[in-house]
């Protein structure tokens, strides 16, 4: 199995993978998408609450703020030694108090721990519009995955066959072919349509009905094409180690078992 960075930053990267089965092409996807562990608001507690909204939208719009976290610092609470009860191993608390008139941000919230804090200091929760109004509560983020809940679901994933093009010698090319490809194939270099950046290739076969069939797109087996675009506090290529991480302990924790037979 051959893997090549094609984009790589902080939010999302891409890569391709060559002569890999799809079974384990769709298990790392589902891996990255439920089984890597993010932080996130789980329980909150009102005291006050003046705003425009009600608790529980309130509540569900801090589940799906992306948080930051030391995983060496957290343990997941069924795998906490409180089991799960609560502890400072396990969970964290984060507070807010606001007075009104004015929008309420996720910067506005305190925390008990340096290490978690919201990603982004400028996702609205909610507003209040007069004077007096007041918004104050407590809640308590916690480790978890995304296969619990959605909001610690820390990455979209998708993958795609990577193409292989392939252009009739014949075929007189025309600036409609060049242009029929929405994610930018083909040049045109006098009256030849030339394959510059086959990667960029969705399959859609929108360049095959325009020539005719002239152009032909078929998938190639066994070699994928990832896209990861973070939804958490961690950067996308450590959502693909920590995926491969979990791959590994299943593969180790089946081996032993297999031992035992």
């Amino acid at each position: 199995m051959e893997l090549k960075i094609l984009h790589k930053n902080k939010e999302d990267m891409s890569f391709l993978v060559e002569d890999a089965p799809v079974s384990l092409v769709s298990a790392l996807r589902r891996i990255m998408i439920s089984e890597v562990k993010t932080m996130a608001i789980d329980i909150v507690e009102f005291k006050k609450n003046g705003s425009s909204l009600n608790d529980d939208i309130i509540a569900n719009r801090l589940g799906q703020i992306p948080l930051t976290f030391d995983e060496k610092s957290y343990n997941l609470p069924e795998e906490c030694k409180c089991d799960g009860k609560g502890c400072s191993n396990c969970q964290v608390e984060l507070i807010l108090k606001k007075k009104g008139p004015g929008i309420v941000y996720s910067g506005d919230i305190k925390t008990t721990d340096k290490d978690v804090k919201p990603v982004f200091d400028n996702i609205p929760i909610t507003e209040m519009f007069n004077t007096g109004e007041e918004i104050e509560f407590t809640a308590v983020a916690k480790l978890g995955i995304g296969k619990k809940h959605a909001k610690w679901q820390g990455a979209v994933v998708g993958y795609r066959n990577k193409a292989e093009i392939t252009v009739d010698k014949d075929l007189h090319g025309k600036k409609e072919h060049v242009d029929s490809c929405p994610v930018n194939v083909f040049d045109l270099k006098g009256d030849k349509v030339a394959v510059n950046r086959p990667l960029n290739c969705i399959l859609c076969m929108k360049c095959v009905d325009v020539s005719d069939g002239k152009i032909q797109v078929k998938p190639v087996h066994e070699s994928f094409i990832f896209n990861v675009e973070s939804a958490s506090s961690l950067e996308s290529h450590e959502i693909v180690k920590d995926a491969l991480d979990v791959i590994d302990g299943k593969l180790d924790g089946f081996s032993k078992s297999l031992n035992k037979v």
